[in-house]
């Protein structure tokens, strides 16, 4: 019978494939950007609640032509930062709706394949998050994505979630940085789930605004920042480059997911700067993982190469530093139901929105955060990391830049986290 409902439920996904008129958005990279011969990662077995992310990535070769890959946020003007956030949308959500399970990777998924410590780690600390606009309903899709999953409950009134304005009052709500709100609170649950949240919502998405809601972040507790937004790096970047200097507190930015090129604030010297990769099952067990082709990466126009990096080929900062899943195409599972324009409740996200979060969130099992100024401790505990590989981001020339080599490189910095022996 089982053999049955998947033989079904492949020839289904063909004729939806074949009555679809969706295609890619036009910013994400062909299959030849893409990585051919991924790094083998952690080879441990997968505990998922469901077989969906599994059915993905098995059927993905039979539905691409059936698929839509749709940024989230857009930005009007250079001073705004735009979440960094792509929603998935195919026919293999349909797919798993029907084997009652939820598309996308899974806590249990993310866990094994970074070699996490969630289950006894994060205590004591509060990881901020800083978005713009208010999510109305942020505790309660909090509160069904942690259900769902068999996560303790963290809500205002046991005092695991808080949800604050940049400067007092709550600012209007905003159905895109909605979803952006609950694939943070969701990716930072399902990395550290003994972890308190503290929600900050910016007025704005002025970078001047999420700037100082990043102070406010730290000012009410928190013991590590995640920022998953991106703006054009300007000539004003190195003047502000002091304002997100929080010694003690790791602050943690996305790289961007318009492929090869520098954006704010991930070119700081005070931040830990996050690409993104594809993660993928492989074959035989374990993850294969290479360079997501529409992360962001290069080398600054105006921030100078701090100490601790000693690449050769910018002399300026170069992004990032670290890396973890970014690729839509193998995302993950968020629970939205303020996406009043489209069908909220269960949807796969990916971009560098959740390749930063993990990566604050390793940071919070680490426990390691006072000792923390800026990306110095990872460039020191580098072989704690999985070096990626393979992949590229754009066009440098085959430079480092933007493609995927042994050791240190643009798109995937160091590697990506292997435990937090890194953090």
């Amino acid at each position: 019978m089982a053999d049955r409902r998947w033989m079904f439920l492949a020839t289904l996904a063909l004729a939806l494939s074949a009555c679809s008129t969706g295609g890619r958005s036009g910013f994400v990279p062909s299959a030849d950007s893409q990585a051919r011969h991924p790094e083998t990662m952690h080879a441990v077995a997968i505990t998922s609640p469901t077989p969906a992310p599994l059915l993905s990535q098995l059927l993905s070769p039979v539905v691409s032509g059936a698929t839509n890959l749709l940024p989230v946020c857009a930005i009007t003007n250079l001073v705004q930062a735009s979440c960094g956030a792509i929603r998935r949308v195919d026919v293999l959500g349909i797919l798993g709706s029907l084997l009652g399970g939820v598309q996308g990777y899974h806590p249990a998924d993310l866990q094994s394949a970074y070699h996490l410590p969630s289950s006894t780690a994060g205590y004591g600390q509060t990881l901020g998050i800083v978005v713009a606009y208010d999510d109305p309903r942020a505790e309660s899709d909090l509160a069904t994505y942690r259900s769902k999953f068999g996560l303790r409950a963290c809500t205002a009134a046991n005092g695991c979630l808080r949800k604050i304005g940049q400067a007092g009052a709550l600012p209007r709500a905003d159905e895109s940085w909605a979803q952006e709100t609950s694939i943070d609170l969701d990716v930072a649950s399902a990395i550290c789930p003994n972890c308190r949240l503290l929600l900050v919502e910016a007025d704005s998405t002025d970078i001047d605004d999420l700037a100082a809601s990043v102070q406010t972040a730290v000012s009410n507790g928190a013991t590590v920042v995640s920022n998953s937004y991106a703006a054009p790096e300007q000539p004003e970047a190195a003047q502000n480059d002091a304002r997100w200097n929080h010694p003690g507190v790791p602050i943690v930015a996305g790289a961007g997911d318009s492929g090869y090129g520098v954006g704010w604030p991930a070119a700081s010297t005070y931040v830990t700067a996050v690409g993104g990769t594809s993660l993928r099952r492989g074959l035989f067990g374990g993850f294969t993982e290479s360079v997501w082709g529409a992360t962001g990466s290069g080398c600054s126009a105006f921030i100078s190469k701090p100490d601790w990096q000693t690449d050769r080929g910018c002399a300026n900062r170069t992004v990032a530093d670290v890396a973890a899943v970014a690729d839509p195409n193998t995302g993950v599972a968020v629970y939205d139901s303020y996406f009043k324009s489209g069908n909220g409740g269960w949807l796969e996200y990916g971009g560098t929105s959740v390749s930063t979060v993990i990566v604050a969130g390793v940071y919070a099992l680490a426990g390691n955060g006072r000792s923390i100024d800026d990306a110095q401790y990872l460039y020191e505990h580098a072989r704690s990391l999985t070096d990626v590989r393979s992949g590229s981001d754009g066009n440098c020339g085959g430079s480092y830049l933007c493609t995927a080599v042994r050791g240190y490189d643009g798109p995937s910095g160091l590697g990506s986290p292997n435990g937090v022996g890194a953090f």
